[in-house]
């Protein structure tokens, strides 16, 4: 069994997804979101994405971390504030002596859900129906917690456990 935190990392909110990964099992174990205050400066939001993510690490003691990478925006101011929320994000897992894994919103919507244009309802419905939950995530803890499945069937394949349809992603 392996613990696999999922981020879906934002400037102004971060989604967190943990789950229980064992064999083709999986098992919901928490999500959540970590609420940034809008009027603080990003120094400050870098921060609380950092110590958030430091205290999931904590509760939950997962061995792994999946983010999903930055997508290309059409403002560059945010897609640089993207990349530095990611950043804080990985600095914690990587403080907290974790395996990162990097893969595309592409990537984890074709893993989830079968296609890679899928929206965040389509992602939602399907985590609630991978996971058995009764009632579907917020779209950024779905989000987070898509980016984790799709870690959870990278390794499988990885291992052979997998039957060949999705991506490897990036390690770190």
């Amino acid at each position: 069994m392996s613990v696999v935190l999922g981020i879906d990392p934002g400037s102004r909110r971060t989604g967190f997804g943990v789950i229980d990964v064992a064999g083709a099992s999986l098992r919901y174990i928490a999500s959540g979101i970590i609420r940034l205050p809008e009027k603080t400066a990003l120094p400050e939001r870098l921060g609380i994405i950092f110590q958030g993510v430091t205290e999931v690490i904590a509760t939950y003691a997962p061995q792994q971390m999946a983010v999903e990478e930055v997508f290309f925006a059409r403002d560059p101011r945010a897609a640089l504030r993207l990349g530095q929320a990611r950043g804080a994000a990985i600095v914690a897992g990587v403080t907290g002596g974790l395996v990162i894994a990097e893969y595309s919103a592409r990537t984890v919507k074709q893993a989830v859900v079968g296609t890679g244009a899928a929206d965040k309802e389509q992602i939602q419905h399907m985590v609630m129906r991978l996971l058995g939950l009764p009632a579907a995530p917020s779209e950024d803890a779905a989000d987070a917690l898509a980016v984790a499945i799709c870690h959870a069937h990278s390794v499988a394949q990885v291992s052979g456990q997998g039957n060949g349809k999705f991506a490897r992603g990036r390690r770190s």
